[in-house]
């Protein structure tokens, strides 16, 4: 199932109570679902980013997270520069190191690390604003499996999407829409939330940019409860993006294609028979 979310609307209650979600979002409660006992109205949340030279953006990510988040890992990718310092100076952060490289590598690293019931993914550039996490939250503990943000949904938006990407990303996202039956509106965009105990249900374990679209038809096709919360995306506040349009553009491409041609032949995935929560 699916859900869309209203624009967030932050306050005091970082992650509110249950009443108050179910006004943000329609009952996404599934009966037949037994991983939902073992989830609480005041979850504990990780938080995964993972980094490439990204010293000069992580101070500001960091002091933006709220307090609502439990655990900060910082997985990086073997950065040259004081990436690793600057994080190990925050007292709320671990540091995982991942040796393979590529975004999707250093996400399955940090969800392998967290501890906690939820897990939310950011990236480092400071274009994603950690002050929606408690948005996130709410959607899960109101009963979705998945958070999934979105800047095209009413009350989301960016100032970093050039006409290219954004072609690039409708196209994208129509493509997957028509061969997975999903409704996603903005299949590419990382910022995201889920439960812990359906990782092994989306993680897809693979190299680069294409991790997002693949959690996204994974999530789809185990057919969990999606919610998603408006997103207001921001310019990255220094260096330059490691995303290539054209390059990552095709190779997700690729991924989606491969992931149609292969799901007839992939078992179904339970989260009480491959993690304990």
């Amino acid at each position: 199932m699916f859900q869309q979310l209203s624009a967030p609307s932050p306050g005091p209650d970082l992650i509110g109570d249950v009443d108050h979600q179910s006004t943000m979002v329609s009952s996404v409660l599934n009966a037949s679902r037994s991983r939902t006992r073992s989830r609480r109205p005041s979850p504990t949340v990780s938080l995964v980013i993972p980094t490439l030279n990204e010293e000069l953006n992580l101070p500001s990510v960091l002091a933006a997270v709220p307090e609502c988040v439990t655990e900060i890992i910082v997985v990086d990718g073997r950065s040259t520069d004081a990436t690793v310092a600057v994080a190990l100076s925050w007292p709320r952060v671990r540091v995982e190191r991942e040796p393979r490289a590529g975004k999707g590598y250093a996400l399955s690293a940090g969800f392998a690390a967290a501890s906690c019931d939820i897990v939310v993914m950011i990236d480092a550039d400071g274009s994603m604003n950690p002050a929606e996490i408690p948005s996130f939250v709410r959607a899960l503990v109101a009963g979705a499996d998945v958070a999934k943000g979105s800047r095209r949904m009413q009350g989301g938006d960016s100032s970093d999407l050039t006409p290219l990407r954004s072609f690039g990303n409708a196209a994208l996202t129509t493509t997957v829409n028509l061969l997975f039956g999903s409704r996603y509106t903005d299949l590419c965009y990382g910022y995201m939330a889920f439960w812990r105990d359906v990782v092994p249900m989306i993680d897809p374990g693979c190299p680069g940019f294409e991790v997002e679209t693949l959690i996204n038809i994974r999530a789809q096709q185990a057919q969990l409860e999606v919610a998603e919360v408006p997103s207001q995306e921001s310019n990255r506040l220094n260096g330059t993006s490691n995303l290539s349009v054209w390059r990552d553009g095709c190779r997700i491409g690729r991924a989606i294609l491969k992931e149609r041609t292969s799901r007839a032949h992939r078992p179904a995935t339970t989260p009480s028979a491959s993690m304990a929560v």
